[in-house]
């Protein structure tokens, strides 16, 4: 990934399970920072019916040279077949953070 920041976003199934994701990709430096929010309510298909279910979104903060290591590590990590893993280019923001976000991830 060419992108020099980026937020990653997945969500899953419970406090304990997103508090535990985050830790763990933290604690392997693959984002300098990650937000759990929720729940949130969300509707969606599965295996051809409709859903509904509360969940918590992870939101990691990291570079995009990291990436790759951070997708295989939330697919490894994460309690869903096929989790949602969405990247977002961040285009602009605080310089200060950026340079805390190079401490922690160089």
């Amino acid at each position: 990934m060419q992108t020099q920041y980026i937020q990653v976003v997945t969500t899953i199934n419970s406090k304990d399970a997103a508090d535990k994701l985050a830790f763990d990709i933290a604690e392997m430096r693959l984002a300098a920072c990650v937000q759990v929010e929720g729940p949130i309510k969300s509707t969606y298909w599965w295996k051809g019916k409709l859903e509904t279910d509360e969940e918590y979104r992870c939101v990691f903060k990291t570079k995009g040279w990291l990436y790759d290591l951070l997708e295989a590590s939330i697919k490894k990590l994460h309690t869903y077949d096929t989790p949602e893993i969405l990247v977002f280019q961040i285009i602009q923001g605080n310089s200060q953070y950026f340079e805390w976000m190079d401490q922690e991830l160089d």
